[in-house]
């Protein structure tokens, strides 16, 4: 068993060593310039690595780069065993990263949290307090509420 020092060390070079690779290896167009790896995991054993990646484009050009990653897994594994030299080069799995999509749910979550907040500072600009404008008792007030009370207990 690795110790995860050695673990992140691997990923970090495997994240690098894909990424060129994509970049300036590999001449599939279904790899284009708008696949981005985003990360890297990589098991306790060094047997596995997990790759993450996002694809700027629409679903057909996502569904064109897992196909293309898929087809240069062995090309891909050959650069990283060169570049690791490590006993057991790790398999590559290639995963779709969800960062952007949950990125985009949580600006949509804001944007409606915003409009909310909106909402309510108009309906509240013309309004007047509940109570009086300043609800703290003032040091004089305390003394005759004091005295209030004392004559209400006789």
């Amino acid at each position: 068993m690795a110790d995860n020092a050695r673990a992140k060390r691997l990923a970090d070079l495997i994240r690098e060593v894909v990424a060129q690779k994509l970049q300036r290896g590999i001449k599939d167009p279904r790899l284009g310039s708008h696949v981005t790896i985003t990360d890297t995991r990589v098991t306790g054993d060094l047997r596995e690595a997990t790759v993450f990646y996002t694809v700027y484009g629409d679903d057909e050009e996502r569904a064109a780069a897992a196909a293309g990653l898929e087809s240069a897994k062995g090309v891909l594994r050959s650069a990283v065993g060169a570049a690791a030299g490590v006993k057991f080069t790790p398999t590559l799995a290639f995963v779709a990263d969800a960062l952007p999509d949950t990125a985009k749910t949580i600006e949509d979550l804001l944007d409606k949290a915003r409009a909310s907040d909106a909402k309510v500072r108009e309906v509240s600009a013309g309004a007047n307090f509940a109570g009086d404008a300043d609800p703290y008792r003032k040091p004089g007030e305390e003394d005759e509420a004091a005295e209030t009370d004392g004559d209400a207990a006789e």
